[in-house]
């Protein structure tokens, strides 16, 4: 029986993997960009789970006199996302390739601390699906979401 040779066996990615990056990120208070700008925080992360909170204020209304729905959307996306990228090897990345919200009820700037919590569903070598509700403190239901995401390998 012949012996792989060690350049034939699969080798470690270098790197921190997705749950570490995140994990590092709340424990710096780094942020991305928008996230400053919106005013949410990565609050909980663990493999399959991710945990968004933010106090929607005026300065994110549309014309109506409410939140606008791209508020709830990005804490959504981002808890769906993060979820994912929890799950993460250090040599793949992700992106999404779809994502549907639902709006149950209207955010205000009195709505206070609202919470998106993101779920893996269901993960393959190329496609991960994951779910997230958007609640205030009182657990009340503001918006849900179903994402698609593409699981890239990079070299």
């Amino acid at each position: 029986m012949n012996k792989p040779s060690d350049d034939s066996l699969p080798r470690p990615a270098a790197g921190p993997s997705g749950l570490e990056v995140l994990r590092s990120f709340i424990a710096a208070g780094k942020r991305p960009p928008m996230a400053v700008t919106l005013g949410f925080d990565l609050v909980e992360i663990e493999a399959g789970r991710a945990v968004f909170t933010g106090t929607p204020g005026v300065n994110t209304y549309n014309p109506l006199g409410m939140v606008h729905g791209g508020y709830a959307a990005t804490l959504l996306d981002s808890a769906c996302g993060c979820a994912v990228h929890a799950q993460l090897r250090p040599n793949q990345t992700y992106t999404t390739l779809e994502l549907k919200v639902a709006y149950h009820k209207p955010l205000t700037s009195e709505t206070g601390l609202v919470r998106a919590e993101g779920i893996v569903l269901s993960s393959g070598r190329r496609v991960a699906f994951a779910e997230a509700k958007l609640t205030d403190a009182s657990g009340r239901l503001y918006a849900s979401a179903t994402s698609t995401l593409l699981v890239i390998e990079q070299s």
